[in-house]
């Protein structure tokens, strides 16, 4: 991915923990994740070029324009669980039938995941296989699913945290923000990276934001959905005069950062999901409202009608242009 003017700002902050290093022992498992962004022994952040070659140089996608979705937050909040749904949408041909999440007594599989308090994934994880799919008017595209490090886990600094978010915010045309209701603040914490690539190009730096808040023990105030979750989120980024001028300006900085940005309301997922050992994500064992909206939001975020092409400079990406 060769940095474009707003990736030399992002890249300049995070630098010093950043390199790019090119495995030669990298293997292809196709239909698997691959990690693309590792982290060294030296807790330096290491970028995989074979890995990401043998995703974005493939014969079938490497001219077409692509998708690039991604799932940030703050850590063990169910990024890759939900992530597994976006995968299991996409495998049944996005969503073409109504049954698209399958027998519900089918384990879920894809990028790990597990209940717990413990950190799974590290750096930037891809899935090997692109999927294809046609568009309203007829263009082919690519859909590239991406998973990032969870946020603010103890064994990793808020500095960590910004340089993961920042190249998958920059890489990404979708980027779910995942987790629960005080995460809405948390850009706050990365606010500055757009702000100074929006003023060193003009362009409005990155696409479409989705704020996903799961546990949302409000229905009462505002609705599980996108209707519900729209209103919150302009309450939450309102500025009001009697806000200090930082939280004024870190509101201003997401609303202009973002060509696109909404939020999405779900309930818990239910008492097997949050507290047993053996819970394997089979539907059968998720809360009936959960899956309700859970039916409603993956095909929100990744319906050929819903999805957005990656785009640098206002002109769209393919394959072979973001790995360069």
């Amino acid at each position: 991915m060769k940095p474009n003017a707003n990736s030399y700002i992002l890249l300049k902050n995070c630098s010093n923990n950043y390199s790019i290093k090119a495995s030669n022992a990298h293997k292809r498992y196709p239909g698997a994740p691959i990690q693309v962004l590792k982290v060294s022994d030296e807790r330096r952040f290491e970028l995989d070029l074979d890995a990401l070659e043998s995703i974005l140089l493939r014969d079938t996608i490497r001219d077409k324009p692509v998708v690039v979705v991604s799932i940030a937050g703050d850590f063990r909040k169910g990024k890759s669980f939900m992530l597994n749904f976006f995968l299991r949408y996409l495998q049944s041909g996005c969503g073409t039938t109504d049954d698209w999440l399958g027998s519900t007594d089918t384990s879920l599989k894809g990028f790990a995941w597990r209940g717990g308090a413990k950190l799974v994934t590290t750096g930037i994880l891809m899935w090997s296989e692109p999927f294809v799919i046609k568009l309203d008017e007829g263009q082919e595209v690519a859909i590239v699913l991406m998973d990032t490090q969870g946020a603010f886990d103890s064994e990793y600094t808020v500095r960590d945290s910004a340089t993961v978010f920042a190249l998958s915010t920059m890489t990404s045309s979708i980027q779910g923000m995942y987790g629960c209701e005080d995460n809405l603040q948390v850009l706050q914490f990365f606010a500055e990276y757009g702000r100074l690539a929006l003023e060193a190009t003009g362009d409005i730096p990155f696409q479409k934001l989705m704020f996903l808040i799961r546990d949302w023990s409000f229905p009462y105030e505002h609705p599980y959905g996108l209707t519900g979750g729209q209103n919150l989120l302009d309450e939450k980024l309102d500025i009001k005069m009697n806000q200090a001028t930082q939280l004024q300006r870190v509101r201003r900085h997401i609303r202009s950062c973002f060509s696109d940005i909404g939020c999405y309301l779900m309930p818990h997922p239910g008492g097997k999901v949050a507290t047993s050992e053996s819970f394997d994500g089979r539907v059968a064992d998720i809360d009936s409202a959960f899956v309700k909206y859970l039916k409603t939001f993956v095909p929100l975020m990744l319906d050929p009608k819903n999805v957005v092409v990656k785009e640098i400079g206002g002109h769209q990406v393919t394959g072979r242009q973001l790995m360069e």
